[in-house]
């Protein structure tokens, strides 16, 4: 498990930033309603910068192609096909952090194929 730290409590209009974990990772922070929200920092469908993006009622808009996307489930409103990760928050001793599990393990370039052919490219 690899915990994010987020900082003190959540700030309303505090707006969104990208935050990286020691791995290599990113993620995008929302304050959404004085709650984070933790997601994947790109939008599935194009890569689109989230926290770029127009949040409206707990649902981020993808500045590129304008897919929206719930923070809180990671469900898409414009192609239900699409999901963005989302991760739990939770108060720790040294404030806000949000679980983002461990780094995924590097897949080889045959189970890249492999997976494409089964249509869950990654």
């Amino acid at each position: 498990m690899t915990l994010l730290p987020l900082g003190g409590d959540p700030v309303a209009g505090e707006g969104a930033r990208v935050l990286g974990v020691d791995d290599g990772r990113s993620f995008a922070v929302f304050v959404v309603d004085g709650r984070y929200r933790v997601t994947d920092p790109l939008c599935p469908h194009n890569k689109g910068p989230l926290v770029e993006g127009q949040v409206d009622g707990g649902v981020v808009r993808c500045p590129w192609h304008w897919y929206r996307f719930d923070l809180a489930t990671g469900s898409c409103h414009t192609h239900p096909a699409l999901r963005l990760g989302v991760y739990p928050v939770r108060r720790g001793a040294d404030g806000w952090v949000a679980d983002v599990g461990e780094k995924p393990v590097a897949m080889s370039m045959s189970e890249r194929l492999r997976a494409h052919a089964r249509g869950d490219a990654p």
